[in-house]
């Protein structure tokens, strides 16, 4: 209905969300696109970010094509890139479900609408489930690596270039570590943190150990290719070695530079809690049709809605995908 508001000079019609519709939408589904249109502004910010800090630090910034190569039920076998595209499919193919429910909807098709809403409800939960196994292995790490007392990080290679896990060469010593603790009589301003594998020391004796070890550093050659040292420059390099760093956090990163798992962390974990919404919201939306509540009222707008928002979370993954994994 529409709310007058009194002036001086005459009465003027506002919107009050009912008749007088703005460029023919509900209220529900301007709502829905005010909060498209900020959302994508916030996405577009955390993007922007990604690549003014990617191209400041491009020397030394990780290769996805290294870091991103599992795939379930394949250890051991590198497949560079292949499950997050499987992801991607799996999120767009959803995406198309629902415009298949929308359309059912427009034709008062419960039956149809409860499939593809079902089917869109499973592709939300694989993608969610597959994003949450990708964290667990970037957290994991592969290979290992050591951090300089500078701050750069040092990878090991054999003679091929291939990448060398720390477990192939060092070598354990006996030695006691403990991790100490405010609970231990010693103060920190940190919380201690889990020990590594291995210590500087075990994996120094280990590189010695094997000769045909070489080490690589962070940073991109002209052909974007990791720099590969000399035995003896590798030497040297690995003496200054302050950490052993294995997988990634928010404070070190195997892979190369700390802010690419800072970013990882931050923008694909948004975008996950946006795509673990919309299955919830998803799953509301799917039991009130069984119930025929849509039905009863004659209309599906609540699906057209939550259809907005999915396509929405399903178009920025794929500028996600765009900047983050293949550019």
């Amino acid at each position: 209905m529409g709310a007058t508001v009194t002036t001086a000079n005459n009465d003027e019609k506002t919107w009050g969300g009912g008749h007088n519709e703005p460029l023919g939408a509900s209220y529900g589904k301007m709502m829905m696109w005010f909060f498209i249109v900020s959302d994508a502004l916030t996405f577009s910010g955390f993007l922007g970010a990604y690549g003014f800090s990617r191209f400041k630090f491009i020397e030394t910034w990780p290769l996805a094509d290294e870091v991103f190569t599992h795939f379930p039920f394949m250890h051991g076998v590198a497949a560079p890139m292949y499950y997050v595209a499987l992801m991607t499919f799996i999120l767009i193919f959803s995406s198309v479900t629902m415009v298949l429910a929308v359309d059912a909807g427009h034709q008062l098709k419960k039956t149809k609408v409860a499939i593809y809403m079902f089917l869109t409800i499973i592709g939300g939960l694989i993608f969610v489930g597959s994003q949450a196994w990708e964290w667990k292995n970037f957290i994991k790490g592969e290979y290992g690596a050591v951090e300089t007392v500078g701050g750069s990080l040092l990878q090991f290679v054999d003679k091929d270039g291939k990448r060398v896990a720390l477990a192939d060469f060092a070598v354990k010593l006996p030695e006691q570590r403990e991790a100490l603790t405010r609970s231990k009589s010693t103060w920190f301003m940190e919380d201690a943190q889990t020990l590594p594998t291995y210590t500087v020391a075990e994996v120094q004796a280990g590189f010695k150990a094997h000769p045909e070890i070489l080490i690589r550093t962070e940073k991109l050659t002209d052909k974007k290719k990791k720099t590969i040292l000399s035995r003896e420059e590798s030497e040297k390099h690995l003496a200054s070695a302050k950490y052993v760093v294995e997988g990634a956090n928010l404070i070190r990163n195997e892979y190369g530079n700390k802010l690419f798992a800072d970013f990882f962390f931050f923008i694909t974990g948004f975008h996950g809690f946006h795509v673990f919404s919309g299955v919830i919201i998803n799953i509301i939306i799917f039991f009130n049709v069984l119930l025929g509540t849509y039905e009863k009222r004659r209309s599906y707008e609540m699906v057209e809605k939550v259809g907005l928002y999915w396509h929405f979370v399903d178009l920025v993954w794929v500028f996600v995908f765009t900047v983050f994994y293949l550019v």
